[in-house]
This record gives C-alpha cells, sequence and structure tokens, in this order.
C-alpha cells in the first residue's frame, strides 16, 4: 500500500490558520506575562527606594530632633482645678481658635453636665461667622494642637448670595470636647 498524498485539500489553509492564531494569542500572552513583570520590578525598586530613604531619614539625629520639634506643646488634657474652670479654658481656646481664623462668635455654650462628663469629657459649642477659606484653618487649630479637643459636630450654611461663590461666608455651628485633667 501507498501512502496517499492529499493535495488540493482544505485540511492544509485550515490548519496552518489555526497554528498561525496559535502563535499569535501565545506571543501576546507571553508580551503581556514580560510586562507584568517588569512592571512588578519597577515597582519593588521604587519601594526599597523609598525604604532605604525612610531608613537613612530615622536614622539621622537632626530628622528625630525635626520630628520632636513638630510636636505641640502642652499637656493633652483640659486645664483647671474645677470642672467649671476646664470649661473656661475649653471656651478660651475655641475663642482664640476662632479669632486667629478670622471669625467672630454669634454665640457659645459650655456643657457641663451632658452624659460624657461621667467620662471627663467638656464641651463647647459655638456658632461662628468666618470666612469660606479660613474653615480649614479653624478646624487644623483646634484639633491639632495641644490639649487634645475632637470637634464632634460641624453644621455649616453660606450667607451672602451665590453669585459671591469667591468670598463667601460661613455660618458654623460646631461643637469641640476636650478631656478634664481632674476625672482620672
Amino acid at each position: 500500500m501507498r501512502p496517499r498524498i492529499l493535495s488540493g485539500s482544505t485540511a492544509g489553509p485550515a490548519a496552518i490558520a489555526a497554528f498561525v492564531a496559535l502563535s499569535a494569542l501565545l506571543a501576546f500572552v507571553t508580551f503581556g506575562a514580560v510586562a507584568d513583570l517588569l512592571a512588578q520590578r519597577r515597582a519593588l525598586d521604587e519601594a526599597s527606594h523609598i525604604l532605604t530613604r525612610l531608613q537613612e531619614r530615622r536614622a539621622t539625629p537632626a530628622a528625630a530632633a525635626a520630628l520632636q520639634s513638630e510636636r505641640p506643646e502642652g499637656s493633652p488634657f483640659l486645664q483647671g482645678p474645677t470642672l467649671t474652670t476646664a470649661g473656661a479654658f475649653l471656651m478660651q481656646r475655641v475663642s482664640e481658635a476662632v479669632q486667629a481664623a478670622g471669625g467672630r462668635i454669634t454665640s457659645s455654650q459650655v456643657d457641663l453636665g451632658g452624659t460624657e462628663i461621667q467620662d471627663g469629657f467638656v464641651s463647647v459649642t459655638a456658632s461662628v461667622e468666618l470666612a469660606q477659606e479660613h474653615l480649614q484653618a479653624l478646624l487644623y487649630d483646634l484639633e491639632g494642637g495641644m490639649p487634645f479637643l475632637f470637634v464632634d459636630r460641624l453644621d455649616m450654611r453660606e450667607t451672602g448670595t451665590p453669585e459671591a461663590v469667591g468670598n463667601a461666608t460661613l455660618r458654623v455651628q460646631f461643637t469641640v470636647s476636650g478631656r478634664w485633667e481632674g476625672v482620672r
């Protein structure tokens, strides 16, 4: 018996097309895998570089001194021999922060008899008028310094016309609380 040679059959071009398609798919998958490996390598190099910089920064005495100087001075607690004095101290602190932000207090109330007092927290609720661009500075001043203060509630309303967006004035009502040192 003689082997049969197929000439002019349609199996040849279909097999070639399938081989080309499979080769193209394999090349695409290989290219994607190599690109992913290169991206991971770049990310690893960047992370190693950042880690090295952080370790060098931590190791220098100047960096430690700089971090120490950034820490706010003072006690983390509200000062005062009595709860009333601590409330007055908190009110004074809020008033100074509002004035520093260019605002004005329209009303305020010190809460000395709430349920949080049992845990040693004193709170002040204040209504303030200030420019919109100064609100962030006010909140940072209150929460970023000493004593540790927490803005528990913040309600704001824009006053004036909508056309004056750049010079908008806000009416802000907020509650700030801090822990009194006298409660242990």
